[in-house]
Protein backbone atom coordinates (compact mmCIF):
# COMPACT_ATOMS: atom_id res chain seq x y z
CA UNK A 1 0.00 0.00 0.00
CA UNK A 2 2.93 2.24 0.08
CA UNK A 3 2.52 4.99 -2.67
CA UNK A 4 5.86 5.07 -3.69
CA UNK A 5 5.72 0.99 -4.61
CA UNK A 6 2.20 2.16 -6.79
CA UNK A 7 2.18 3.05 -10.56
CA UNK A 8 -0.81 5.12 -11.98
CA UNK A 9 -2.09 4.14 -15.65
CA UNK A 10 -3.38 5.55 -18.44
CA UNK A 11 -7.12 4.88 -19.91
CA UNK A 12 -8.89 4.89 -22.92
CA UNK A 13 -6.18 3.32 -25.40
CA UNK A 14 -5.13 0.52 -27.48
CA UNK A 15 -8.14 -1.97 -28.15
CA UNK A 16 -10.61 -3.85 -26.02
CA UNK A 17 -11.48 -7.62 -26.41
CA UNK A 18 -14.45 -8.18 -24.36
CA UNK A 19 -17.28 -6.57 -21.91
CA UNK A 20 -19.30 -7.99 -19.52
CA UNK A 21 -21.80 -6.87 -17.10
CA UNK A 22 -23.42 -8.04 -14.05
CA UNK A 23 -26.13 -7.36 -11.45
CA UNK A 24 -26.85 -7.76 -7.89
CA UNK A 25 -29.09 -10.40 -8.18
CA UNK A 26 -28.29 -13.65 -9.82
CA UNK A 27 -27.76 -12.62 -13.36
CA UNK A 28 -24.11 -12.76 -15.07
CA UNK A 29 -24.57 -10.53 -17.99
CA UNK A 30 -23.07 -12.30 -21.26
CA UNK A 31 -19.69 -11.45 -22.37
CA UNK A 32 -19.49 -9.55 -25.55
CA UNK A 33 -16.76 -9.52 -28.29
CA UNK A 34 -15.39 -5.76 -28.97
CA UNK A 35 -12.47 -6.99 -31.78
CA UNK A 36 -11.15 -3.37 -32.28
CA UNK A 37 -10.54 -0.27 -30.28
CA UNK A 38 -14.00 1.35 -28.32
CA UNK A 39 -14.69 4.13 -29.71
CA UNK A 40 -18.11 6.21 -28.73
CA UNK A 41 -19.76 4.98 -31.72
CA UNK A 42 -19.04 1.41 -31.11
CA UNK A 43 -19.86 1.90 -26.94
CA UNK A 44 -23.41 3.21 -27.96
CA UNK A 45 -23.92 0.06 -29.86
CA UNK A 46 -22.75 -2.05 -27.06
CA UNK A 47 -25.52 0.01 -24.72
CA UNK A 48 -28.26 -0.62 -27.60
CA UNK A 49 -27.90 -4.22 -28.08
CA UNK A 50 -26.55 -5.62 -25.20
CA UNK A 51 -26.65 -3.27 -21.81
CA UNK A 52 -30.10 -2.10 -22.17
CA UNK A 53 -31.77 -5.74 -22.62
CA UNK A 54 -29.84 -6.66 -19.75
CA UNK A 55 -31.18 -3.94 -17.37
CA UNK A 56 -34.79 -4.30 -18.42
CA UNK A 57 -34.62 -8.01 -17.77
CA UNK A 58 -33.08 -7.74 -14.31
CA UNK A 59 -34.59 -4.41 -13.32
CA UNK A 60 -37.85 -4.21 -15.14
CA UNK A 61 -39.34 -1.64 -13.10
CA UNK A 62 -36.22 1.09 -13.81
CA UNK A 63 -35.01 0.60 -10.20
CA UNK A 64 -31.38 -0.42 -11.99
CA UNK A 65 -28.03 1.30 -11.08
CA UNK A 66 -25.50 1.07 -14.30
CA UNK A 67 -21.76 1.82 -13.37
CA UNK A 68 -19.17 2.63 -16.03
CA UNK A 69 -15.54 3.23 -15.89
CA UNK A 70 -14.45 6.96 -16.73
CA UNK A 71 -12.15 6.11 -19.74
CA UNK A 72 -13.22 8.37 -23.11
CA UNK A 73 -15.72 6.62 -25.25
CA UNK A 74 -18.07 5.92 -22.07
CA UNK A 75 -17.96 10.22 -21.41
CA UNK A 76 -18.65 10.77 -24.98
CA UNK A 77 -21.55 13.24 -25.56
CA UNK A 78 -22.68 10.57 -27.99
CA UNK A 79 -22.64 7.78 -24.86
CA UNK A 80 -23.97 10.32 -22.26
CA UNK A 81 -27.34 11.08 -24.44
CA UNK A 82 -27.53 7.88 -24.93
CA UNK A 83 -27.80 7.08 -21.62
CA UNK A 84 -30.15 10.74 -20.76
CA UNK A 85 -32.48 9.05 -23.15
CA UNK A 86 -32.62 5.47 -21.35
CA UNK A 87 -32.98 7.40 -17.81
CA UNK A 88 -36.44 6.52 -17.22
CA UNK A 89 -35.10 2.30 -17.73
CA UNK A 90 -31.83 2.66 -15.71
CA UNK A 91 -30.04 5.48 -13.99
CA UNK A 92 -26.18 5.60 -14.13
CA UNK A 93 -23.56 6.11 -11.67
CA UNK A 94 -21.93 9.21 -11.52
CA UNK A 95 -17.67 8.97 -10.86
CA UNK A 96 -15.54 11.97 -11.21
CA UNK A 97 -12.63 12.23 -13.37
CA UNK A 98 -9.89 10.45 -12.28
CA UNK A 99 -11.49 8.75 -9.41
CA UNK A 100 -10.74 5.26 -8.77
CA UNK A 101 -12.54 2.71 -10.30
CA UNK A 102 -14.48 0.51 -8.02
CA UNK A 103 -16.57 -1.48 -9.98
CA UNK A 104 -16.81 -4.81 -8.90
CA UNK A 105 -16.94 -6.22 -12.77
CA UNK A 106 -12.78 -5.42 -12.03
CA UNK A 107 -12.17 -7.97 -10.16
CA UNK A 108 -14.00 -10.68 -12.72
CA UNK A 109 -11.18 -9.51 -15.25
CA UNK A 110 -9.03 -11.17 -12.84
CA UNK A 111 -11.15 -13.89 -12.30
CA UNK A 112 -11.30 -14.51 -16.19
CA UNK A 113 -7.17 -14.30 -16.84
CA UNK A 114 -6.85 -16.75 -13.88
CA UNK A 115 -9.38 -18.43 -15.31
CA UNK A 116 -7.91 -18.59 -18.91
CA UNK A 117 -3.98 -19.22 -17.66
CA UNK A 118 -5.47 -22.44 -15.88
CA UNK A 119 -6.59 -23.93 -18.99
CA UNK A 120 -4.33 -26.73 -19.85
CA UNK A 121 -3.63 -25.44 -23.15
CA UNK A 122 -2.37 -21.41 -23.74
CA UNK A 123 -4.55 -19.47 -26.67
CA UNK A 124 -3.00 -19.36 -29.75
CA UNK A 125 -5.24 -17.42 -31.56
CA UNK A 126 -8.07 -14.92 -31.47
CA UNK A 127 -10.64 -17.56 -31.68
CA UNK A 128 -9.61 -20.19 -28.93
CA UNK A 129 -8.74 -17.20 -26.67
CA UNK A 130 -12.38 -16.00 -26.87
CA UNK A 131 -13.69 -19.46 -26.54
CA UNK A 132 -11.37 -19.87 -22.98
CA UNK A 133 -12.72 -16.56 -21.86
CA UNK A 134 -16.54 -17.36 -22.84
CA UNK A 135 -15.98 -21.07 -20.46
CA UNK A 136 -14.39 -19.19 -17.50
CA UNK A 137 -16.81 -16.36 -18.03
CA UNK A 138 -19.78 -19.02 -17.41
CA UNK A 139 -18.54 -20.37 -14.97
CA UNK A 140 -18.26 -18.10 -12.30
CA UNK A 141 -20.33 -18.60 -9.46
CA UNK A 142 -23.05 -16.48 -8.84
CA UNK A 143 -22.13 -15.95 -5.38
CA UNK A 144 -18.93 -14.48 -6.23
CA UNK A 145 -19.98 -11.76 -8.25
CA UNK A 146 -22.97 -11.22 -5.79
CA UNK A 147 -20.56 -10.54 -2.68
CA UNK A 148 -18.84 -8.30 -5.26
CA UNK A 149 -21.69 -6.14 -5.54
CA UNK A 150 -22.53 -5.97 -1.89
CA UNK A 151 -19.07 -4.81 -1.26
CA UNK A 152 -19.60 -1.34 -2.67
CA UNK A 153 -21.21 0.44 0.12
CA UNK A 154 -17.58 -0.43 2.21
CA UNK A 155 -15.63 0.53 -1.36
CA UNK A 156 -17.12 3.50 -1.37
CA UNK A 157 -16.67 4.45 2.23
CA UNK A 158 -13.10 3.77 2.35
CA UNK A 159 -12.63 6.09 -0.58
CA UNK A 160 -14.10 8.79 1.56
CA UNK A 161 -12.63 7.77 4.44
CA UNK A 162 -9.07 7.34 3.13
CA UNK A 163 -9.45 10.74 0.12
CA UNK A 164 -6.39 10.62 -1.45
CA UNK A 165 -4.60 7.66 -0.34
CA UNK A 166 -4.80 3.90 -1.31
CA UNK A 167 -7.73 1.60 0.08
CA UNK A 168 -7.27 -2.34 0.45
CA UNK A 169 -10.04 -2.26 -2.73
Amino acid sequence: MDPVRQVGTVQGHGGSIISGVLSIGIFLGSLVLVPTSLNAIRYVELLSDHLHPFMLYCHPHGNGVFQQDICISHRSQLATAWLDEHSSDFSVMNCPPGSPDLNPIEHLWDVLEKGVKAHHTTPATLTELWTALAEVWQAIPVERFRKLVESMPSRVAAVIKDRVGPTRY
